[in-house]
C-alpha cells in the first residue's frame, strides 16, 4: 500500500482528496498566502503585486505578503513555484518571460509551461518600451536606429535577465533591424533601471510601468513602445507596428498562477477575490496609473492566453535563429 505522502507526492490524488469532502479547501484560507515574484524588488511584476497584496488580502480575510525570488530571467522563482504543494498558500505572478519567452529559448528550464502550473488570472497588461539614458545621442526612434546602425557594438542594453521578455523582444528587434547591441542581464527590471538611470548602461527594453516614473522625471527618454496604438501617456512616441517591426509590438501580461493540481474550490477563491479586489475603483486607478490595462480573465482564458504565447516566442526563436548567449 502506499502511503498518503506517497500518493500526493506522486500526484495520483489531488490534495482535495484528503480534504474530507473539499472542506479543508473551502475553509481556504486558514493562514498566510505568499505571493512569489520570480524578480528582484521595482521592476512591474512587484508593483503589480504589491498593489493587489493588501486588498486581497482583504478580501480574502488573511495576510497576502509578497517575496521576492530573483534570478535567471524569473526562471528561479518560477522553478521554486513549480515544486510548491498545491494548497495555495504560496501562488505566483506569471509574466511572459518566465511562461512563454524564457520557455521558448532555454532548453535547460526543468518546468514545463503548459503543465505544471494552474493558471489563476491575468491581471493587467502592460507595453512595453525601449529608453535611453539622457546622454544617448539620439533622443528619438529616427535617430537612434541611425545611431546603432552606425556603430554596431558600441551600446549595450539592459534587461531583466537572460531569456525574458526584454532579452528576447530586443535581439528579435536587432534581428529585424539588422543592428548589434550588447546584453546585459540583470536579476530584474528594477536592478536594470537603476544602471540605465544611473548611465552605466544605455539602452533599456522595459514595461512601461516600472520605467515611466523616470520617463516623467527625464531621467530616461522613450523612443518606441509595444503597444496596440500610442499611449496617453506618450502620445510623441510610436508603436513598432508604426516603424515597421509589427513582429515587436507585444504587450506583456502579469497574472496569478499556482504549481500544477491546486484545487478547483481554491482557484476560484483566489479568482472571484482578485476580480473583487479589482472592482475597487482606487485599485483599478493605482494598476491603471502605471500604464497598465486590467485584464481580469477567467483561469480558462488565462490558459489560452499562456499557450497561445509560448506559441508565439518559440514560433521567433526558430524564425529568427535566437539563441541564449
Amino acid at each position: 500500500m502506499f502511503s498518503r505522502r506517497q500518493l500526493f507526492a506522486c500526484g495520483l490524488v489531488t490534495a482535495s482528496v484528503f480534504a474530507a469532502g473539499g472542506a479543508w479547501a473551502q475553509a481556504y484560507p486558514t493562514k498566510v498566502i505568499r505571493v512569489q515574484v520570480p524578480f528582484a524588488p521595482g521592476g512591474t511584476t512587484d508593483i503589480i503585486a504589491r498593489v493587489m497584496s493588501e486588498p486581497l488580502g482583504k478580501v480574502l480575510g488573511q495576510s497576502v505578503v509578497v517575496e521576492n525570488k530573483a534570478g535567471g530571467g524569473g526562471v528561479v522563482g518560477a522553478t521554486e513555484l513549480a515544486r510548491t504543494a498545491p494548497d495555495g498558500y504560496i501562488i505566483g505572478m506569471a509574466t511572459v518571460s518566465t511562461t512563454a519567452a524564457n520557455p521558448a529559448i532555454n532548453p535547460k528550464i526543468t518546468y514545463n509551461t503548459l503543465t505544471d502550473f494552474t493558471p489563476i488570472i491575468n491581471i493587467a497588461a502592460t507595453p512595453n518600451v525601449i529608453a535611453v539614458h539622457p546622454s544617448f545621442p539620439a533622443k528619438d526612434y529616427k535617430g537612434f536606429l541611425a545611431e546603432i546602425k552606425k556603430s554596431p557594438g558600441k551600446y549595450s542594453y539592459a534587461s531583466s535577465g537572460t531569456g525574458g521578455i526584454g532579452h528576447l523582444q530586443t535581439e528579435l528587434f536587432k534581428n529585424l533591424t539588422g543592428t548589434f547591441i550588447t546584453h546585459i542581464p540583470y536579476r530584474g527590471a528594477g536592478p536594470a533601471l537603476n544602471d540605465t538611470v544611473g548611465g552605466q548602461v544605455p539602452i533599456i527594453f522595459d514595461n512601461l510601468p516600472s520605467a515611466l516614473p523616470h520617463i516623467k522625471a527625464g531621467r530616461l527618454i522613450p523612443i518606441v513602445v509595444a503597444a496596440p496604438d500610442r499611449l496617453a501617456a506618450l502620445p510623441n512616441v510610436p508603436t513598432f507596428k508604426e516603424v515597421g517591426l509589427e513582429p515587436v509590438n507585444r504587450m506583456a501580461y502579469y497574472g496569478f498562477i499556482g504549481p500544477k493540481g491546486m484545487p478547483k474550490e481554491v482557484v476560484d477563491k483566489i479568482y472571484n477575490a482578485t476580480k473583487q479586489a479589482l472592482a475597487d475603483p482606487a485599485v483599478k486607478k493605482r494598476i491603471e496609473d502605471t500604464g497598465s490595462l486590467i485584464v481580469a480573465n477567467t483561469p480558462e482564458q488565462f490558459t489560452t492566453q499562456i499557450k497561445a504565447e509560448f506559441e508565439v516566442y518559440k514560433d521567433v526563436v526558430a524564425k529568427q535563429k535566437l539563441k541564449l548567449e
